[in-house]
């Protein structure tokens, strides 16, 4: 029969009292934890700069450079402001970013360090902050549209200042800016006064048609017109700081002006910034990609270009200037799409339309339906590329921003177009008269020169047949192909037409070293 075990009372007892006090030591240790102070990092600011002109490429080498400070533990992202303004669609981009991206996210904090000016576009990208510090002596204001094509009036103008003023006054209800003095930073005829909130001692601002009319609770004797409708709104660092658009300004070198906006931060929120700083600056690539993008630069590199393919044509061949014809539209493209402006199948609608016409110029006689679909296709890739589309959707502009964007490429691709004419004609005109255009084609130094107006004439001699002298071919021409001549072979060029051989053909034109033929039967 088993032994039946039992505990004693005391036994009990003491197993009782050690988990009752386990059970008190944990709860201790786990409301000490919940009441512990959190060890807090060290905060970090980071100094981005924002200068020159604003375009798209500025807008994507911020985004990197903000996104690379978050990712290194920096709280405070301080914008360094020094542009006059520029492309109004880029602007945005940037404020949208940091307004609806960067300052919804937990623990950031964001501001605009004016540097030396933040005008128009500048104006823009600084309210997107959560705050504004200026350095003395330094400007912010006029961000009024204006349009490469010449001045904007009416309703043209209203659609273009009508969103950026929604744009100004989103940030100062975001931020805490008075919306009348941004708005008046847009369009010349807001009217803008600064009136005393007697209940709270703060001022108000309010445009014409808002004044109050409560003397008990504004001082409407004592009210202020801050900005008159004749004028667009532009502050100094002083003004800004006295109607709250700013919130602190700064003095000294570059340098000492940091080491202030710091000091401004670390007053107003009692932390105590990490020393040395973390600047952000773009790299070489951005830089470059920024200055290609360029409307001007984009009229530079279409000009090069299409001479280079026009040189290429009138000298058969994939030489040189195929090469540099090559590498300028790869720029051109290239640089588009880096930025987000050329999609894949922009870029494919453009080659597309090139070998079209190449097929159309020395394959098809005559010139047709494939020479005319490339030029369509040259032209819709090259206007596609100039608006800033996703790629499920067709480049057609729906706002001002784009239109004007549109425009700008538009124009500066035309005054290429224009430049590549007048240079085409001149080198056809002038250009085999050079000394150095006739060492280009190896031209003997006895060999009398012939110009012709239709392209670059070189020496006939120099290809071994004269104009009129009459030959057969010996392949088709389509329209190039083979002829010979007094047991001279060469390769020659048909006017467009399909030659079959055995054909007696004659030379009617000899430029640089094509030689062009007809048939006999035509002559």
């Amino acid at each position: 029969m088993k032994k039946r075990v039992t505990l004693s009372g005391k036994r009990f007892l003491m197993i009782w009292v050690v988990a009752a006090v386990v059970c008190l030591l944990m709860n201790v240790y786990a409301q000490t934890m919940e009441t512990a102070p959190a060890v807090e990092k060290e905060p970090r600011a980071a100094f981005i700069t924002c200068n020159e002109m604003v375009d798209e490429g500025l807008f994507e080498s911020i985004k990197r450079r903000t996104e690379q400070a978050i990712a290194e533990g920096c709280d405070y992202l301080v914008y360094e402001i020094d542009t006059f303004g520029g492309r109004v669609d880029s602007a945005y981009n940037i404020w949208s970013y940091i307004l609806q991206d960067i300052n919804k996210r937990e623990g950031l904090h964001t501001i605009a360090y004016v540097r030396t000016k933040a005008i128009s576009a500048g104006a823009l990208i600084s309210v997107s902050c959560q705050n504004i510090v200026m350095k003395e002596n330094t400007q912010i204001g006029d961000c009024a549209p204006i349009s490469m094509g010449g001045e904007l009036e009416g309703v043209e103008r209203e659609k273009v200042e009508s969103p950026l003023r929604s744009f100004f006054a989103t940030a100062a209800q975001a931020n805490g800016y008075p919306e009348g003095l941004l708005k008046a930073m847009v369009t010349i005829g807001i009217e803008v006064w600064r009136v005393k909130n007697l209940e709270t001692g703060d001022y108000e601002y309010f445009e014409s048609d808002m004044l109050p009319d409560d003397g008990t609770k504004y001082d409407l004797e004592g009210k202020k017109r801050i900005d008159s409708d004749e004028h667009l709104l532009t502050l100094s660092a002083a003004q800004a700081l006295e109607y709250g658009i700013s919130q602190a300004t700064v003095q000294g070198s570059d340098d000492g002006a940091r080491e202030g906006v710091l000091a401004f931060l670390e007053a107003r929120d009692g932390v105590a910034i990490v020393r040395p700083l973390s600047y952000y600056q773009p790299n070489w690539s951005e830089q470059m990609v920024r200055w290609v993008t360029s409307p001007a630069v984009s009229g530079i590199l279409m000009l090069i270009g299409m001479l280079g393919i026009y040189i290429e044509i009138k000298t058969p061949g994939i030489g040189l200037p195929a090469a540099i014809a090559v590498i300028a539209f790869g720029i051109l493209f290239g640089s588009k799409f880096l930025i987000g402006m050329a999609n894949w199948w922009e870029i494919g609608v453009f080659i597309l339309g090139v070998l079209l016409l190449l097929v159309e110029i020395f394959a098809i006689p005559g010139f047709g339906v494939a020479g005319i679909l490339g030029i369509v296709l040259i032209f819709f890739g090259l206007i596609a590329m100039m608006v800033n589309n996703p790629p499920d959707r067709l480049p057609i502009p729906v706002s001002p921003m784009d239109w004007e964007q549109l425009q700008s490429y538009m124009i500066s691709m035309f005054l290429g177009l224009l430049g590549f004419i007048i240079v085409a004609f001149f080198l056809a005109r002038y250009l085999p008269g050079l000394p150095v255009a006739r060492r280009l084609i190896l031209a003997s130094e006895d060999s009398p020169i012939e110009v012709r107006s239709g392209g670059f004439a070189r020496p006939s001699e120099s290809v071994g047949v004269t104009v009129g002298q009459v030959g057969i071919t010996t392949s088709t021409l389509r329209p190039c192909g083979i002829a010979e001549f007094d047991d001279t072979r060469l390769d020659v060029i048909s006017q467009g037409e399909l030659i079959e051989p055995g054909r007696k053909v004659q030379v009617v034109a000899i430029e640089g070293n094509e030689v062009i033929v007809r048939s006999v039967n035509e002559v």
